[in-house]
């Protein structure tokens, strides 16, 4: 019988250094349910079926609950319109068609190839800049050094975002990451944190919007928040914030665990980061490799809207269904040798930016931003060597990643 406590024991931080022997027998059953009701769909050809069934819905976060404060007007009438404005309003990754649709229409106008490309000029900078800062030392802490102030400067940017509220966001974004735990869903005191931390960020956002109506620059906030009319309609303003806010966090937070995972990787196999030095024109492949081996988001989740047969597995209506995308990727029905780190590896169809309608909107500027920062590090980094193998690694069991990375070199080149 499938062990149905397999999934408890992946969201255990004790597993979070190495949970790929977990989904090696979770992948033993391709659809199994587990002990809470879930199912965790975790098979490459499961997935690949799943990603485009409209019957897995993303709109799966419980509904916002403001905490009581003893003040009637705000426990009867403020809060509870708060809580269903917020609750119409979801970011579009907890969206469906055909608002999903149009929200991510609306981004996309914006998140130009050709803003993208032009931050490659910016990101080469500032990968340079912060690897100076290092100048003088004998260790690198790459999570503060590099792998988070790098995309939390290029996101900010992009949008809009004043540098001097970037560190605001670092606290934020710790906090509303949280909201893709499956454990931080049913906490009542986190659901709190959450809601908290969004409000205040929501403020933030609203303010920030204002302020691009009054003096727009050319940047994607600015374009969001113009005015539309009868043939170009605008995003609404509550969806605008919303939008605002993920693309903040989802534009960094992700960022952050694949620099760091894919320098954890190649410090891991020097033979590679040797090759990266040698011929930066390996990046893309290494990159693409990363996001199989070692992703940085592993699993999403979504409700059942009806009865789904997959892999000989009937998941009733109503069910949490985890779609387990870092188990698919070493899936040795898909890949040869799945659990060897091979940038070579031909027809890669990994889901490291996960897949279907919600593929992720960043994954232009992520791919950008990892190769130009790894090439930098392979290239610049003298003698550099792990301090600490497994590193310490964040809490999130979804996106999965290092708290940070120690390294030793004998420089800076």
């Amino acid at each position: 019988m499938p062990d149905e406590t397999l999934f408890a024991q992946v969201l255990d931080p004790r597993n979070r250094a190495n949970p790929y022997p977990l989904y090696a027998r979770l992948r033993e059953t391709p659809v199994s349910r587990q002990a809470d009701g879930s199912y965790v769909v975790s098979t490459h050809a499961a997935l690949r079926s799943l990603i485009f069934d409209p019957r897995l819905s993303s709109e799966d976060l419980p509904p916002s609950r403001r905490p009581r404060t003893g003040n009637p007007l705000k426990d009867w009438i403020l809060n509870p319109i708060r809580n269903r404005v917020v609750n119409a309003h979801r970011p579009l990754i907890f969206r469906d068609p055909p608002d999903h649709d149009t929200l991510r229409g609306f981004v996309m106008k914006e998140f130009t190839i050709a803003r993208v490309r032009d931050s490659h000029a910016k990101v080469a900078a500032l990968v340079d800049a912060l690897i100076d800062k290092c100048r003088g030392r004998d260790t690198v802490c790459l999570v503060d050094d590099l792998s988070y102030p790098l995309p939390v400067a290029v996101i900010c940017e992009l949008l809009g975002v004043p540098e001097a509220d970037e560190a605001q966001f670092h606290a934020w974004a710790i906090r509303l990451a949280t909201a893709l735990e499956p454990d931080a869903r049913h906490d009542e005191a986190g659901r709190r944190e959450i809601t908290a931390t969004f409000d205040a960020i929501s403020g933030y956002m609203r303010r920030l919007i204002r302020a691009k109506r009054r003096h727009p620059a050319d940047d994607m906030l600015s374009g969001l928040a113009a005015r539309g009319n009868r043939k170009n309609p605008a995003m609404g303003d509550i969806d605008l914030i919303s939008t605002a806010i993920l693309l903040l966090v989802a534009g960094h937070e992700t960022t952050v665990n694949l620099i760091t995972n894919g320098m954890l990787t190649l410090l891991r196999h020097p033979e590679e980061l040797e090759k990266l030095k040698a011929d930066p024109e390996r990046a893309p492949r290494v990159i693409e490799e990363m996001l199989r081996y070692e992703p940085p988001v592993h699993f999403r989740t979504r409700k059942a809207l009806g009865a789904i047969e997959v892999a000989g597995t009937t998941i009733p209506a109503g069910s949490t269904v985890v779609l387990l995308f870092a188990a698919g990727n070493r899936d040795p029905a898909r890949f040869a040798h799945p659990d060897r780190f091979d940038p070579d590896r031909p027809d890669n169809q990994h889901f490291g930016f996960g897949g279907g309608l919600h593929y992720c909107v960043g994954a232009p500027l992520a791919r950008i931003e990892a190769e130009i920062a790894l090439v930098a590090l392979c290239r610049r980094l003298v003698a550099p060597r792990l301090l600490d193998d497994p590193p310490p690694y964040r809490p999130g069991a979804s996106l999965r990643g290092p708290e940070n990375l120690a390294i030793a070199i004998a420089g800076i080149a």
